[in-house]
């Protein structure tokens, strides 16, 4: 990273932070000088305190799992046992007995497997490739589908493959070298699915010598643990990170309490989830990162841990449970009528636990695993099916502590105001004898929140005020995505930007100033103004304000008013400025990419097909104040492109309306639905 980047990352940090990065610095110095005199001698034999495996399933459990989420598990172990494995938008061949641990296989370059890890920079491309796709595969998410494959099935082809690539990742990985061992929370996740192969193997007869009789599994067990319990994301990087280093650890002290060090360890750990999932969720619910993919990924996250602590005999309590609770109603609330939930802020489609199939539906399975926990409301959504993890949690414990609820809600909530998301939709609240009570549902999420999750909100964007518009589960108008997160900064930059999303820019530049990747400097300061109708009756409305170009020389403000009407489906966007001098500025609306965009005299024709085939039309009215146009797949600068995965676009039309924004004129977008 350039010098300029560490001034400005120094610049978000306390006093205490930096006190303890150089506490850190100072172990890694210190494990350097151990690192170097184990490559040149055997490791000193291990403590184990003697004991078996604490949980295992029952043997029953395989009949409880339903048909159609069994037989695509089995069919992605089929695929994994000719070497095939999908990572991001990179189709694998050569996931072999013995895969390559370290080359990208969308750069094709390999990273450093022998020097001490933290002298490797993971952010650098040139040197290790695309980090996301080297750390995916060892997070080892597909050896839990060749376990699970295995528990399903009994076929012994499948716990043989697990052993092969387990034996050769702890070969190729001694502790401290290789760009595994640089992230904390690639740890953490790999110790739970390290956990989750001991417990679904658990009849095949190779097991114990496998793991726990293995000396090299021991050891590899015990630097996991002792790298999490030494080394924790803190401050302004104690974000999701934090919380998969601690589940990790207190997962493997639950499932393998076999070193002296266990008990200490669990408590800590225990400690530290009890802390944080309270400091990272709203009241509300919603995860504080405001980022909807890591909402699901902490909520899995916890929920793996809390099981595990059930079963072991050490619960995290009933305070855990309840944000749990909490988390669960509000993912189930916020889905629209298809189960897609909004698409704010980051997200890298990290999971906590595979257990499925990877192309299953993930918030069902999230909404399905709530349902089981915690009982659905009668206004929650129903997935299609229940998926293995969900069967397979709830069967390891079946009983949770109760802790003092608060009262659950009794219709489905569409405000969030303290993490700034309202949710207008049209079902749920229509009159039943409504003309359009039969038709797609129209759902539009509206962002009043801050800018993200501690001082450098990483994983937060620019997108205060923006909107997002769905009809029948179809993009009308959408968030951009993500897609990248290293080694294409043009890209990375477009994605989180104000421009990229359905909002208003002033000035040329975002609401907040991009610092970096993972860092914004400052703070978008929001406002709600008022709320009317998302419950009931003909229309909804939402109305806030930011004030994130206070800091141009105007000292502008942004003010939207959106509004729905239900009985004629249509959606007005309202968009003033209170500025002391007329800002130059642009309006933007990013279509999906399903949407075929038709632009003529300020007036854009929208046409669609639904899944089922059937069609779908809108019409979107423009302030006819700007100059307008219609732009697809731009890369000079960006503009036009929608993410629909991680490390994968594709070209969409962005209707960008240029000008002059004056003071006291409201600027007004009309679509209309129909379908």
């Amino acid at each position: 990273m350039k010098l300029s980047w560490y001034v400005r990352r120094l610049s978000r940090m306390s006093a205490p932070e930096i006190a303890m990065r150089g506490r850190d610095s100072v172990v890694k110095l210190m494990w350097r000088r151990e690192w170097m005199r184990e490559m040149t001698a055997t490791r000193a034999s291990l403590a184990v305190v003697p004991g078996a495996f604490r949980t295992t399933l029952s043997p029953e459990l395989p009949l409880a799992v339903s048909e159609e989420a069994r037989h695509r598990l089995i069919a992605s172990a089929d695929q994994l046992m000719e070497g095939r494995w999908k990572t991001f938008a990179v189709e694998r061949d050569d996931v072999g007995p013995d895969p390559d641990w370290f080359t990208d296989p969308r750069t094709g370059r390999t990273g450093p497997w022998s020097r001490y890890c933290f002298e490797i920079d993971h952010r650098a491309e040139e040197t290790v490739g695309n980090i996301k796709y080297v750390w995916e595969l060892s997070r080892h998410h597909h050896l839990t589908v060749l376990a699970a494959a295995y528990f399903l099935t009994g076929d012994e082809r499948y716990a043989e493959r697990t052993r092969e690539h387990l034996t050769s990742w702890w070969h190729r990985n001694p502790f401290l070298s290789g760009v595994h061992w640089t992230s904390g929370i690639e740890v953490g996740v790999r110790l739970v699915s390290w956990v989750w192969v001991r417990r679904l193997i658990d009849a095949w007869p190779a097991t114990a010598e496998l793991l726990d009789r293995n000396p090299v599994f021991l050891r590899q067990l015990y630097d996991h643990q002792r790298y999490l319990a030494t080394l924790t994301s803190h401050h302004s990087s104690a974000n999701n990170h934090v919380v998969a280093e601690a589940v990790g650890l207190f997962a493997a002290t639950c499932a393998f309490p076999w070193f002296a060090e266990s008990d200490g360890w669990r408590e800590r750990a225990a400690s530290m989830l009890r802390r944080e999932i309270g400091r990272q969720t709203f009241p509300s619910g919603l995860n504080r990162e405001l980022a909807t993919d890591y909402h699901a990924f902490v909520f899995e996250l916890c929920a793996a841990a809390a099981l595990e602590g059930e079963a072991s005999g050490h619960s995290l309590g009933g305070e855990v449970w309840e944000w749990l609770r909490r988390m669960a109603d509000a993912a189930a609330a916020i889905v629209d009528d298809t189960l897609r939930p909004p698409r704010q802020g980051d997200s890298d489609e990290g999971t906590a636990l595979l257990l499925d199939d990877p192309g299953y539906d993930r918030w069902g399975g999230v909404v399905s695993t709530g349902a089981a926990l915690f009982g659905r409301r009668p206004w929650w959504p129903r997935p299609a099916h229940m998926d293995v993890r969900t069967t397979l949690w709830t069967a390891l414990a079946p009983r949770r502590p109760i802790a003092e609820e608060s009262p659950r809600p009794a219709s489905r909530p569409s405000l969030f105001a303290d993490a700034g998301m309202a949710i207008l939709r049209d079902h749920d609240v229509r009159a039943a004898d409504a003309t359009s009570a039969n038709a797609p549902e129209i759902w539009c999420r509206c962002d009043h929140g801050p800018l993200g999750f501690l001082s450098v909100a990483a994983h937060g964007h620019a997108d205060a005020l923006s909107v997002e518009v769905r009809c029948g589960g179809v993009d009308v108008l959408a968030d951009p995505g993500t897609y990248c997160y290293h080694g294409e900064p043009e890209w990375r930059a477009y994605f989180r930007s104000t421009r990229a999303h359905n909002t208003l820019e002033l000035g040329g530049v975002s609401q907040a100033v991009d610092g970096g990747p993972f860092l914004w400097l400052g703070t978008t300061p929001t406002r709600l103004v008022r709320v009317d109708g998302l419950e009931a009756g003909p229309k909804a409305l939402w109305e806030a304000e930011h004030g994130g170009y206070r800091r141009l020389s105007s000292a502008a403000v942004h003010r939207r008013c959106v509004e729905l009407d239900r009985e004629t489906r249509t959606l007005t966007i309202t968009d003033l400025v209170d500025s002391d001098v007329a800002q130059p500025g642009r309006l933007a609306f990013h279509c999906g990419p399903a949407i075929t965009a038709t632009l003529s005299q300020g007036v854009a024709s929208l046409r669609w097909r639904f899944p089922d085939g059937t069609e779908g039309a809108a019409e979107l009215r423009l302030p006819a104040a700007l100059d307008w146009s219609a732009i697809r797949g731009r890369t000079d600068p960006v503009l036009g492109w929608y993410s629909p995965a991680f490390d994968e676009r594709v070209e969409t039309t962005t209707l960008l309306g240029s000008g002059s924004f004056e003071r006291g004129r409201a600027y007004r977008s009309v679509l209309s639905f129909h379908c």
